[in-house]
């Protein structure tokens, strides 16, 4: 070999590479449990999915012999705390399912509750305010008086003789529910002094045999309706003209505060005992140019919980 050859075979070996060392992978973290995973949003009621595969959780590991009565214990605590979850989770579910009668302490149908429609104001005409507005001076009621009248509770008879000509009822079948004939002489003339437009009225009687009749009766103005209830028909002890079937009342000092509506004046009585054929109830209801009266009356003793609700609900229509 040529030393020209020897040369070039020198120059085609490769030179040794530096040696690199490769850091240690560390395995992957295992995948958290299932428990730990947060849940999936919840889809609206009408949407669905199909439930993801549940994976599998990761052995326990073997504990020494030492920790078995602590994981006895733990094991113990954990499926107490499931079983808690599982009967609170339905018993929540229950209560949402039933309905409010359903539930102990929240029954209506044991205290006498009706089941009144969806209540809903009647529409004003464009640009006029609500009687309780502050812009509304008279407190005048713009929508129709009729519209205004609470309506009978699901199950009720109505009372045909409320029903008026064209839903207005003539002044002397309002009189006539009072029992005395001087008063009703009394009232005729103070209802035509003060005014009165007309008169609008519901009655029906339910199957446990209340008979409620409601009278609404629109002035000009609110501080005549005002005037007419405090200085006429609401006296401090008893209504000024008894109705029929009861001649001595009280106030209901009963009627609890919550059952009121703000800026509605009501004045509610009871009949005391001794009742004879039943007791009646009785309330006036001053919102604006408006007076109603609420008449209830029952064979043995009245019920105050539907009469606390017939005045609220009539009330918030008023209002």
């Amino acid at each position: 070999m040529t030393d020209q050859q020897q040369e070039k075979a020198v120059e085609t070996v490769p030179e040794p590479r530096e040696t690199v060392e490769i850091p240690a992978v560390e395995p992957p973290a295992p995948a958290e449990s299932p428990a730990a995973v947060p849940a999936p949003p919840l889809l609206p009621p009408t949407a669905f999915q199909e439930p993801e595969q549940a994976q599998e959780p990761d052995p326990l590991p073997v504990p020494v012999k030492k920790d078995r009565r602590v994981l006895r214990a733990v094991l113990r605590w954990s499926a107490a705390v499931v079983v808690f979850a599982v009967v609170g989770a339905g018993t929540a579910y229950g209560i949402t399912g039933m309905k409010r009668t359903d539930v102990p302490g929240l029954g209506t149908a044991s205290d006498g509750r009706w089941d009144y429609p969806t209540l809903t104001r009647p529409p004003l005409p464009k640009g006029s305010p609500g009687p309780l507005a502050e812009a509304n001076r008279t407190g005048s009621h713009f929508a129709d008086l009729r519209a205004l009248v609470l309506p009978a509770p699901k199950g009720a008879t109505g009372d045909k003789a409320l029903d008026g000509s064209d839903g207005w009822l003539a002044t002397k079948v309002f009189l006539a529910e009072f029992s005395a004939a001087d008063d009703r002489t009394e009232l005729a003339q103070k209802l035509t002094d003060d005014g009165l437009r007309h008169i609008a009225a519901r009655g029906w009687t339910t199957p446990d045999g209340t008979h409620t009749r409601i009278y609404l009766l629109q002035f000009d103005t609110a501080t005549v309706a005002d005037g007419l209830v405090s200085g006429n028909l609401a006296g401090y002890a008893s209504p000024t003209y008894p109705v029929n079937g009861a001649d001595s009342y009280e106030p209901d000092d009963d009627f609890p505060d919550a059952a009121k509506v703000t800026s509605v004046s009501s004045v509610p009585y009871a009949e005391v005992r001794p009742y004879g054929a039943g007791q009646v109830r009785l309330a006036f209801v001053t919102a604006g140019d408006t007076v109603a009266m609420i008449v209830q009356s029952r064979k043995g003793e009245a019920n105050p919980v539907p009469f606390q609700q017939t005045v609220t609900l009539q009330s918030q229509l008023l209002g």
